[in-house]
């Protein structure tokens, strides 16, 4: 299993273990992790998903495509080195360990 740790604002960790293959959305929201909305149900149009992952865990992410690059916009508190959407990140045994920040709002 791999072990992910959802961090909210506040510093309150979740930490939760998921299969390869769903996203780091759907594991937040099958898990109840607070701070993940996913309105959009991961269609990548709403970033009520926003998440923001650290180097070294960015380093093993395929780069945002042009559809999450705009949707990201929308999100509050996006950063250009960190944000990225919860729903377009699908888990791998090569994401094992790793941590996320949720921003302080969705809205």
């Amino acid at each position: 299993m791999i072990r992910i740790t959802y961090v909210e604002d506040g510093g309150t960790r979740h930490t939760v273990t998921a299969q390869a293959g769903r996203s780091l959305m759907q594991i937040a929201v099958e898990n109840g992790v607070p701070g993940i909305d996913a309105d959009c149900g991961g269609s990548c149009v709403c970033a009520t998903c926003h998440i923001h992952v650290d180097t070294p865990w960015s380093e093993r992410l395929a780069p945002p495509d042009e559809v999450e690059l705009t949707t990201l916009e929308f999100a509050v508190g996006a950063e250009p080195r960190t944000s990225r959407l919860s729903c377009q990140i699908a888990v791998s045994e090569a994401l094992d360990g790793i941590e996320v920040r949720m921003p302080s709002t969705q809205r």
